[in-house]
This record gives C-alpha cells, sequence and structure tokens, in this order.
C-alpha cells in the first residue's frame, strides 16, 4: 500500500512538472508570434520615405513643386521630406543627398544644380537601394533612374523665340537672362533657340548675350540692369526662369521701359500678373509646377513600388494628371508631361490667383 501510494504522489508530480513545462513551451511560443507580428508592422506599418531636394530656398517656383510632391506622397501614404540649400550649388545638394542616405530614405527626387558633380553622390545613393530620380533640371543617365520632364524642351525654347520675335517686330538685339550656367533645363532650351534662330524667318534678331542671375533675385536684377547699360539698343530680353523673369520685369517697370524694351519667358502668374498687365511682359509661358511636383512624387511611389523600372515603355497612374509614360532621353529616360501655356491679358486675371 505505502508503495502504491508513492508511486500515486510520485505520478502526480511528474504530471504537475509535465503540465508546467508545457506552460512555458506555449507561453514562449505565444511570446515569438508576438515578435514576429510586432516586427511586421514595424516593417510595413511605418511610412515610405521620399525626399525632394530642389536648387535653393526662397523660390517660389520651387515651393509650388514641393506642394505638388508633398500632396503626391501623402496620397501613397508615405512621407515627404523637403530640402534644398540656401545656394543653387552642386555642393550644397552633395551635403543634403548625403545625409538623405544616413537616413535610408526610400527615395530622392532632385532638381539638380549641375549634371555631372552630383553623379558620385547620387550613385552612391543609388547602390544604398535608394531609388533617385530628376525633375525640372535633369541630372546625367547615370545618376537617375528617370527623369520627369515639364515639357517638350525644344517647344520650350521655340516658342520662346517666336515670342520675343512677335514682340519686336522680327528686328534688334535680343538677350537672354538665364538661370545658372550648370542648369541643364535652362541649356537646353537656350540651345533650342539658338537653333530656331538659325532659321532665315530671325535674321532680323541679334542674340547679344547670355546673362545668369543664378535664380536669386538680386544677381537677376543687377543682371538684368548691367544688360541695358551695356546694350542700350537692346529690344527684348527671354528669361525662362521664374526668378529671372520676375527680376527683369521689376527692373524694365521701375525704368518705365513698356513698349521700349519686350520680355518674355516662363513665370509664375502670381508673380507676373502686374507686368502682364503693364505691358512690360506682353505674354509668357509655363506650366503648372505644381502638377510637376506631383507626377515626380507618383514616378517616385511607383519607382520604389516596383511598378515600374524607368524603362522605354513603362505606364503608370499618377493621380490627377493621368496616365504617364516612360519615353527615351538620350542615354536615359524621361516622362514628359504636356505642352508649356500661354498666359496674357486675356487670363492672367484667372490664373494669377491659382499659382
Amino acid at each position: 500500500m505505502k508503495k502504491f501510494l508513492m508511486l500515486l504522489v510520485m505520478s502526480a508530480l511528474f504530471l504537475s512538472i509535465l503540465a508546467g513545462c508545457t506552460q512555458g513551451n506555449t507561453s514562449g511560443t505565444t511570446k515569438n508570434t508576438d515578435t514576429e507580428k510586432a516586427e511586421k508592422e514595424d516593417v510595413n506599418g511605418e511610412p515610405l520615405k521620399h525626399a525632394f531636394i530642389f536648387k535653393n530656398t526662397g523660390n517660389p517656383y520651387g515651393e509650388k513643386m514641393m506642394q505638388g510632391f508633398e500632396e503626391a506622397i501623402k496620397e501613397s501614404g508615405g512621407e515627404a521630406i523637403l530640402r534644398a540649400p540656401d545656394q543653387p550649388t552642386a555642393e550644397a545638394q552633395i551635403q543634403i543627398i548625403e545625409q538623405l542616405i544616413t537616413q535610408k530614405v526610400d527615395s530622392i527626387t532632385l532638381s539638380g544644380n549641375d549634371p555631372d558633380a552630383l553623379q558620385p553622390a547620387l550613385k552612391k545613393a543609388m547602390d544604398s537601394g535608394i531609388k533617385v530620380l530628376s525633375t525640372d533640371s535633369a541630372v546625367n543617365a547615370k545618376s537617375r533612374t528617370t527623369h520627369v520632364n515639364q515639357a517638350d524642351p525644344e517647344a520650350i525654347g521655340r516658342i520662346q523665340i517666336e515670342a520675343i520675335s512677335e514682340m519686336i517686330g522680327g528686328k534688334g538685339q535680343i538677350a537672354v537672362l538665364s538661370a545658372t550656367s550648370q542648369a541643364t533645363n535652362q541649356n537646353l532650351w537656350i540651345e533650342y533657340m539658338q537653333k530656331e534662330l538659325e532659321k532665315d524667318e530671325y535674321k532680323g534678331l541679334e542674340l547679344v548675350k547670355i546673362a545668369y542671375g543664378d535664380d536669386l533675385r538680386d544677381k537677376s536684377v543687377s543682371e538684368t540692369e548691367a544688360l541695358l547699360k551695356t546694350y542700350p539698343d537692346l529690344k527684348g530680353i527671354i528669361a525662362p526662369t521664374t526668378v529671372g523673369i520676375a527680376a527683369a520685369g521689376k527692373v524694365l517697370t521701375d525704368k518705365n521701359l513698356a513698349g521700349k524694351v519686350a520680355l518674355t519667358g516662363l513665370g509664375l502668374p502670381s508673380e507676373m500678373a502686374s507686368y502682364i498687365e503693364n505691358g512690360v511682359c506682353p505674354w509668357m509661358y509655363l506650366w503648372n509646377p505644381i502638377d510637376v511636383g506631383y507626377a515626380a512624387g507618383y514616378t517616385a511611389v511607383e519607382l520604389v513600388n516596383g511598378e515600374i523600372t524607368g524603362e522605354v515603355g513603362d505606364k503608370f497612374e499618377a493621380g490627377r494628371t493621368g496616365e504617364k509614360v516612360v519615353v527615351e532621353d538620350g542615354d536615359g529616360t524621361q516622362i514628359m508631361l504636356g505642352e508649356p501655356f500661354k498666359f496674357d491679358k486675356g487670363n492672367i486675371a484667372e490664373w494669377k490667383e491659382v499659382y
């Protein structure tokens, strides 16, 4: 009997220990499952980080682009990081790129201050797994996956020559007030302007100077004043930069030169309305910079999500801007938004309230 009781006690003790071990294992399994679930939430629950770098601060055009970019990223559920250096230099943008690499962002979209100087930093970003694309002012094809172009560069250059020629009657000296000498978009537009000037219909026009205001208001004002002083017979100024055309508009207005020196180029309606209304700038062109940034944002999202690769033929829906197609661009690829839009006295009152 004693042996039987002893055996019963030992059996109970064994079952108790076994139960305790089983509970421990069950507890451990539950803990591992919770950990795996938490890790999954950490990876998938944190929004993707999309960075945008513009040329420099204090540029209204860039601010509108950033606005559109941020809107697109928020629609996709991501986080937009908006950056710009104080000065429009490649060196300043490189510092920002390095910081973004350290932050491990998922994409970098930029309007480049130099097509080639940025390549080592952008290549480093791409090698670390960051999707890189340019917009507005392109970087070279080796430094990006694709480029989001605001409009056909040939059309942008051509229509500005057509405009200035019509404004001054096809005869006289003209000058170009550009942004920086390294800005790829400006240089390409000017190249097409020069090609357009080779046509017989423009033989009465003389391009006397290409000046650079570095997309800085004060310098653009100084460059405009220098053009007027150096070339007293100057009949027209083309400023394919929103900062430059606004600066030139102010100088020509202050000097009461409306009807004497014509101004055209690319400007923001809100900034150029008074100069169009007073006749200093009979008309000008642009596209919606908000939409440019917006389309670039969607392009970044689609690249990070693996929906496109940036190869010719890729198609995707870019929110309210509709379907976009990746096309050839020299050694690389690009996405073009549309034709430049003309702003004049007939529509500037409406558009100046938009942007």
